[in-house]
């Protein structure tokens, strides 16, 4: 599989936003956000983990992108489709790429889109933002959900690569009775398991949590301790690995030695209600029936917000599988369920798989686990 996307592939993500942004009257949509970013660019680079510098790409309602970037970055936007490419040196304390930006956006001309949705936000100061503002003479609204519709249906060069990310972690799970066992600190078994994840393909490990206890565990975000696993304990490992700039975002539940009566119990419950939410993932279908099915076997789930979620460029995009999301699934959507169940007061199991959203029926993209806990 090849790294990147055909210049077709970006041509068409453009072409379906112009349309868009025409019917909404929108001059232009302006991205300051990694992934809304790289969705429209191929602008691939982890160099986003420094806040030091902006970054903006503006999507015209006609003609070409046009990139506003720290000069840092140049060399490597040039290997994108991007050709229209505008720098300052960054960062600068009295200038951001303010007057660039503003110059930029008066060619194109407004109003100007900002997704201002759920899970967006402006990656830019904001006394930046009200200079912009000033300085451009332009209106500033919402994008109309644009940029997040686009992204919630996957191309299938998309779905490709968070498979591949998907076979990348089923992989390293099943070498999980390498690193893991009674007596091994839980600290210890994430620095190995993460080694697995790079051995198997994986670009990085953003995304790694879990947890061990007796029947199961507290939480499922706490960061891993020093505590050795031992026997009766349920470890669970849940990962977020990328492969070319896409996530997989699936766990799996281990026994240190025999599980118990309630352990085994719970985790063939979870796989019960899996598949549940899968036979519920239907085109057509809002986030809450599938939430809906899954929590009727589990006997709820509220308190944890949602059990499932949207999948793709980031760990989490996009719907959320819970009580109050009405989002209508549509074919090429790509989401985890993810249901859990209290095992005793301060223990529960969490099980979680990957899917896509097809006009025949979901298709799993992870390899489905089944209701028989692994021993190690």
């Amino acid at each position: 599989m090849t790294r990147g996307f055909d210049r077709a592939e970006f041509a068409a993500r453009l072409d379906a936003a112009q349309v868009r942004m025409d019917a909404a009257g929108l001059g232009a949509i302006l991205l300051t956000t990694e992934a809304d970013l790289r969705y429209f660019s191929g602008f691939l680079t982890r160099f986003w983990e420094s806040p030091s510098r902006p970054w903006f790409l503006i999507l015209p309602r006609a003609g070409v992108p046009v990139a506003v970037i720290p000069s840092i970055g140049a060399a490597l936007m040039r290997q994108t489709w991007v050709e229209d490419i505008r720098t300052w040196a960054a960062p600068d304390p009295w200038d951001d790429g303010i007057s660039l930006l503003a110059d930029a956006l008066r060619e194109v001309g407004g109003p100007i889109g900002l997704p201002s949705g759920r899970e967006s936000h402006l990656r830019m100061p904001l006394d930046d933002f009200e200079l912009l503002k000033a300085a451009s003479g332009l209106h500033f609204v919402d994008d109309h959900g644009i940029v997040a519709a686009l992204r919630a249906v996957k191309s299938e060069a998309e779905i490709a690569k968070i498979a591949r990310a998907c076979g990348i972690a089923g992989r390293a799970f099943d070498r999980v009775p390498e690193i893991a066992r009674a007596g091994v600190p839980l600290d210890r078994v994430f620095r190995d398991f993460q080694r697995l994840l790079l051995d198997e393909g994986a670009d990085w490990v953003p995304y790694l949590a879990g947890g061990a206890g007796p029947d199961g565990y507290a939480d499922v975000i706490s960061p891993a301790a020093e505590t050795p696993l031992a026997p009766g304990d349920v470890l669970m490992l849940d990962t977020g690995a990328v492969w070319d700039g896409y996530f997989c975002d699936y766990d799996r539940n281990f026994a240190v030695g025999l599980p118990s009566n309630s352990a085994r119990d719970a985790h063939a419950r979870l796989i019960e209600a899996t598949a549940a939410g899968l036979d519920a993932a239907q085109v057509g279908a809002q986030a809450s029936d599938v939430y809906a099915a899954m929590a009727a076997i589990t006997g709820g789930g509220e308190g944890a917000g949602r059990l499932g979620h949207g999948l793709g460029m980031q760990l989490t995009e996009g719907l959320s599988l819970s009580a109050k999301d009405d989002s209508e699934l549509r074919a090429g959507m790509v989401i985890t369920l993810e249901p859990g169940i209290e095992v005793a007061p301060g223990r529960l199991l969490v099980h979680e798989e990957n899917i896509v959203i097809r006009a025949a029926g979901p298709e799993r993209l992870t390899r489905f686990s089944g209701p028989e806990m692994p021993v190690i």
